[in-house]
């Protein structure tokens, strides 16, 4: 059984613009926690991941996501002796959650999440019913998308395929084999740079392009559908960080 993408999480020196942005763009209720740059979203999709939206500690910050794991540290010793390194120890947030991050080799940050403690085996509560768009795809991109592959899988036991796209693409979609969760894609692209992302499934991807333009957004990618695969678009919002919403073919 593989470990489990459970939440998303999108950081900036200016919390309250990226707020706003999210919850009026893809109607997600958004909930600031009480003497915190940190909000709760609560994607109101029924399906998918809820995350949060706060402040960066340096730097512009940037799109990520976390994986669970019953033992953060051993996750994280495990990542370094694959070539990860640490950027975050484990740390308990008491009677809430359990936290750590490293930066695969490419260089891409991601979160590790545990339970409380007291806590173990409980599951934090997934997006509420409602009209909000679901966030149900991972993204994690380098220049050697083989490298990836074996440094997801080793570590949190995924399973992949390749995708056939034409041209210098090189995509692999991921099961992550936990039965919860979301699914995602590991690949490498011609210009060589590495990110990580998530993507929002949305009914009308132009409409949902023009919509992040008026709000502050930039479109990175417009609209294109892949080959036996969904269509996908990629935004930047206010403060210049990628996030990816697609339609199921």
């Amino acid at each position: 059984m593989g470990n489990p993408v459970v939440h998303f999480d999108i950081s900036g020196p200016d919390p309250a613009e990226l707020q706003s942005f999210y919850g009026d763009l893809f109607g997600w209720a958004v909930t600031t926690m009480p003497g915190m740059e940190y909000a709760l979203v609560d994607t109101r999709a029924g399906s998918g991941i809820n995350g949060g939206i706060g402040a960066s500690q340096e730097g512009n910050g940037g799109v990520t996501f976390y994986v669970f794991s019953e033992d953060l540290q051993a996750s994280l010793d495990k990542a370094e002796s694959l070539g990860a390194r640490t950027t975050q120890p484990v740390t308990v947030i008491p009677g809430t959650v359990t936290l750590a991050m490293f930066d695969d080799p490419a260089g891409n940050p991601i979160g590790l999440v545990g339970s409380a403690t007291g806590q173990e085996g409980q599951e934090a509560p997934g997006p509420s019913a409602g009209n909000g768009a679901p966030v149900s795809w991972f993204e994690v991109m380098g220049t050697d998308a083989g490298a990836l592959v074996a440094f997801y899988t080793e570590l949190f036991g995924w399973e992949t395929k390749k995708y056939d796209i034409p041209g210098d693409v090189e995509y692999h979609e991921v099961d992550t084999k936990a039965g919860q969760g979301i699914a995602g894609g590991i690949g490498s692209n011609p210009n060589g740079v590495a990110y990580v992302t998530v993507y929002a499934d949305v009914p009308d991807l132009q409409a949902t392009v023009d919509r992040a333009g008026q709000l502050g957004g930039k479109t990175l990618k417009p609209p294109e559908t892949m080959p036996n695969g969904p269509t996908i678009a990629m935004l930047a919002d206010p403060q210049g960080h990628m996030f990816g919403i697609y339609k199921r073919a």
